[in-house]
């Protein structure tokens, strides 16, 4: 059975005055696919930005909990199992404006 591909479209980044550098996210074991997804979306609108990524390790709860609320403008994860899916999709919707869970 094949992983169909799936087409992704992220909304701009609203971005407070006082913080003009997008807070990214970036949480799963192959870190090239997860900055993959974020191939074009410096330069929309014609002006090339820059972003301040960090990666986590969402298989330790503890990782993610350290966080605060909103910490991220985006955060970009590859899909948790589904055991751990309920507590990794909270704390992600608590720690970021934005998200986008994949498939590697």
């Amino acid at each position: 059975m094949s992983c169909p591909r799936t087409s992704v479209c992220l909304s701009p980044l609203a971005i407070e005055p006082a913080a003009r550098t997008p807070r990214i996210l970036l949480g799963g074991s192959h870190q090239p696919t997860l900055l993959r997804h974020l191939e074009g979306l410096s330069r929309r609108k014609g002006q090339a930005r820059a972003f301040l990524i960090q990666f986590a390790d969402i298989h330790e709860q503890a990782d993610l909990a350290r966080y605060g609320n909103d910490r991220f403008d985006l955060a970009v994860i590859q899909a948790p199992t589904a055991a751990m899916a309920d507590q990794v999709i909270a704390q992600l919707t608590r720690i970021a404006r934005q998200g986008l869970i994949t498939r590697r």
